[in-house]
């Protein structure tokens, strides 16, 4: 169970580093969908490349791993709203319910519940 969990934090970790330095032309567009500011989009950023290197941190030091898959999970919960907010199609949803059920898994693990 270790070894799918780690490899799920780094999924989560990977994926949000990809999108948000490599894909940040996305980002900008998708925000700008959303209606959400500027200001709005750098805090994001910011918070979730953060959560991600602490999630990355937490493959060596275990004990950081719950929250920051909370805090993700949220950000994806987040995400799924607005694609609903704007009826995105399906496709547009899976990447943030993907990564949502990734951050569901490792903060129960971490948790010790499953």
């Amino acid at each position: 169970m270790t070894t799918l969990v780690l490899v799920a934090q780094i999924i989560v970790a990977a994926s949000v580093f990809y999108v948000w330095i490599f894909r940040y032309d996305v980002i900008i567009k998708e925000f700008k969908q959303f209606i959400l500011s500027d200001l709005t989009r750098t805090f994001v950023g910011a918070a979730k490349i953060s959560v991600a290197t602490l999630l990355v941190a937490g493959i060596w030091f275990p004990a950081l791993v719950a929250i920051p898959a909370i805090v993700m999970g949220l950000f994806m919960v987040a995400a799924q709203f607005f694609h609903f907010k704007i009826k995105n199609p399906f496709i547009k949803h899976l990447p943030s319910l993907v990564l949502l059920i990734l951050c569901i898994f490792i903060a129960l693990t971490a948790m010790d519940i499953i």
